[in-house]
């Protein structure tokens, strides 16, 4: 999962970080909105519609279910939550994520999860110590929050580089996620830091100068803290961009592994035949493992955005 924030490139890091603070996850959800407003610009539906042509019927998509589904809001703005909760659960989804403690309600009309609540943000994270007291607070926060509504996992970042090492990174980044650990131990909550790609310089699909751009770091920070309570956010979109292998990493790292999220490569458009990736063999190889968690849709729609929500739900249906 990525929050709206991405810089453009790595010389306005400094810049995005001092700001980043300053911003209320609902503003950066509407900065969000206007790639995904471009992405869709020329298609016959406007994003925020309520509705879709020929998806009112609202059809259930999911019929095998050994993949927890669920959708990533930010993906979709400006439709309003409580329409795509909607949609989501007519589909045959479990969670929405993304979404604001104060906005919880909404899903539990619908029967839904949060799958991914969201703490600090990924430009200030872990990786630099005088930025520990901040997520902290954030992250204490957002496991509360998910420990009320019952609510199963709470994302973190490692934080962009500014020229430091990655092993002093890693250091720094465990040093601070055991001080919150305990919390998520005792509130049954589990943190999961994610793998960002830094190699593509665009809004949204990916993070220039993001530390944690590899499953191997992410997975000895799992290693060192040592908790049932610590896991990978395991992006399959950014993964396969900077390393491949996604088959072969999921066998390998899949005890660190608490959630999935996937988009097309390249792109991170919809998941069809014009990407990369086979996912229905991706979705078999998780299955395979005993996962039991959820994976999340994670793309930028170009087209009706909920007839490609049901597209790639069904095609990860295996």
């Amino acid at each position: 999962m990525d929050v709206p924030n991405s810089p453009k490139n790595q010389r306005k890091v400094t810049t995005m970080s001092n700001q980043s603070d300053r911003l209320t996850r609902r503003r950066m959800m509407q900065a969000g909105a206007a790639t995904v407003a471009t992405a869709a610009a020329g298609s016959a539906v406007v994003l925020g519609a309520d509705e879709s042509p020929g998806e009112a019927a609202g059809q259930r998509v999911v019929s095998k279910g050994r993949i927890r589904q669920s959708v990533v809001s930010w993906c979709y703005q400006p439709m309003k939550l409580e329409t795509l909760a909607r949609h989501a659960a007519a589909i045959g989804l479990q969670s929405v994520e993304n979404v604001d403690p104060k906005d919880f309600g909404i899903l539990q009309r619908y029967g839904l999860l949060c799958g991914m609540t969201v703490g600090h943000l990924f430009v200030d994270g872990m990786n630099h110590k005088e930025n520990h007291a901040m997520c902290i607070e954030k992250l204490r926060a957002c496991i509360d929050a998910n420990a009320a509504a019952g609510y199963p996992n709470v994302i973190t970042f490692s934080g962009m580089r500014r020229g430091m090492p990655d092993d002093v990174g890693l250091d720094n980044t465990v040093l601070g996620l055991k001080q919150v650990v305990g919390l998520a131990e005792k509130k049954k909550v589990t943190l999961c830091l994610e793998v960002l790609n830094s190699r593509v310089d665009a809004p949204m699909k990916g993070h220039p100068d993001y530390m944690c751009d590899k499953v191997e770091w992410a997975a000895e920070v799992c290693r060192r803290i040592g908790s049932e309570r610590m896991k990978i956010l395991f992006d399959i979109y950014h993964v396969q961009i900077m390393q491949g292998d996604i088959i072969a990493r999921i066998r390998q790292y899949h005890q660190y592994i608490g959630h999935y999220h996937v988009a097309g490569v390249p792109g991170r458009n919809e998941i069809d035949d014009t990407q990369e990736l086979n996912y229905p063999a991706v979705m078999r190889a998780i299955v395979a493992t005993g996962y039991a968690g959820l994976v999340g849709q994670e793309f930028i729609p170009t087209r009706d955005p909920i007839q490609s929500l049901r597209e790639a739900v069904r095609l990860c249906d295996v």
